[in-house]
């Protein structure tokens, strides 16, 4: 009787898993068509000097903060992840459409960058609602995450190249509305498909925060990973535009490098989510520490496409281990808070844009777009004291149970 009753539930744990996966994949693919055309959208459709598309990209970071934060602390304290995110993809669909139409500066930077903030803000909501599936059915997080994880990198494999195709071959506004549809889709999985869990009110007086035992190593740990998406950012807003207007090199070589990352990326992410248990996630940070210094000693160096192309293997590494080590880490100082610990991870991006946008735009108007990667480098050594700082933290055991 009890094995008749528990029998479909495999089947069904199986489809719902694979939901996850496509939902994963949909909200990397409406992200990598925007991000890593943005810096060229702005600069050639909508005219913006250096200064004020980095700007762009901090106004962006800041708004998106204080959007998602919301978000989170609403998701962990009632209501239903699964509602949120239909909402937050269909103002994603929005804000695509925007974009695709309109070239004016600052509606764009406020009523476009508001929208946007919501859309982005589905992606982590939809790894804290994958959090909390895979401890009520028993499957084993870290790995599951990790998976979702190369889900994204495999959206961000097709998503650059195939931004820059749209871009270049149909123009702008293809490529926006292309990210609009995938919103469209991925709304309509997540309706249909996703599980349904209800938060019970918090307790009066509950605080989604960190434990207190673990705020030095939470604080180290965000100073961290900021720094670390801080140079990948700065990467991001740089690297086209150096291509361009520095190497003189083919436009699609972007797309293409960044393509090549992320598909480096996915056996990365599954490797570290493999070995996170045997080895300690601080471990394997610090494995990707190293890897991001050989990577933009290199961008320092690199003039030539086969050489640019090769260094994507230790930016694969260093960025892999990041996107899928970084989250755990936080999970696991915040249990049972796992919206607020997933946001509080995806705002170390966030923080990161802010950084990189006051940077990247200033450094290259007022030396050049070479002199970026030595920034990164700084940020780099920040890094390194944190991780040598902080303090190993074991994942509860019932989350991989």
């Amino acid at each position: 009787m009890h094995a008749d009753s528990t029998a479909p539930r495999p089947r069904a744990s199986s489809f719902t898993s694979a939901a996850f996966l496509l939902v994963a994949f949909l909200t990397g693919i409406a992200g990598a068509l925007q991000t890593p055309t943005l810096s060229l959208f702005l600069s050639e459709e909508v005219h913006a000097r250096p200064a004020m598309v980095g700007f762009f990209f901090t106004g962006s970071a800041v708004i998106g903060i204080l959007v998602s934060q919301f978000l989170a602390g609403h998701s962990d304290r009632r209501g239903d992840r699964k509602s949120l995110i239909v909402v937050c993809c269909l103002l994603g669909v929005l804000a695509c459409l925007l974009f695709a139409w309109n070239r004016n500066y600052f509606v764009l930077l406020f009523a476009g960058v508001f929208l946007s903030s919501f859309g982005s803000t589905a992606n982590p909501q939809m790894f804290a609602l994958a959090r909390e599936h895979a401890e009520q059915t028993g499957r084993e997080a870290v790995m599951f995450s990790s998976i979702l994880r190369a889900q994204v990198s495999l959206a961000w494999v097709v998503g650059p190249p195939l931004a820059y195709a749209l871009a270049l071959g149909f123009g702008f506004t293809a490529m926006y509305l292309s990210a609009a549809a995938a919103f469209v889709v991925c709304a309509l999985v997540v309706r249909l498909f996703l599980p349904s869990m209800r938060k019970a009110p918090l307790a009066a007086g509950a605080v989604a925060e960190a434990p207190r035992r673990n705020r030095r190593d939470a604080l180290l740990l965000f100073i961290a990973c900021t720094m670390m998406w801080g140079t990948n950012s700065l990467y991001i807003i740089n690297m086209p535009l150096y291509i361009i207007h520095e190497l003189h090199l083919p436009e699609k070589l972007a797309g293409v490098m960044m393509g090549t990352a992320a598909g480096l990326e996915i056996p990365t992410m599954l490797i570290a989510g493999y070995y996170a248990r045997r080895f300690g996630k601080r471990f394997l940070l610090r494995v990707a520490l190293a890897s991001g210094l050989l990577f933009y000693t290199g961008m320092l160096t690199a003039h030539h496409t086969a050489l640019l192309l090769a260094l994507q293997v230790l930016n694969a590494v260093y960025i892999g281990i990041l996107a899928g080590i970084g989250m755990l880490y936080f999970q696991d100082l915040m249990p049972g808070q796992a919206g607020a610990a997933t946001t509080l991870y995806t705002n170390t991006t966030r923080v990161g844009w802010i950084i990189a946008g006051s940077l990247a735009g200033v450094v290259a108007e007022i030396w050049n777009y070479h002199t970026v990667f030595w920034i990164a480098l700084v940020m780099i050594a920040v890094t390194a004291w944190c991780l040598w700082a902080i303090r190993e933290v074991q994942g509860a055991v019932s989350a991989s149970r």
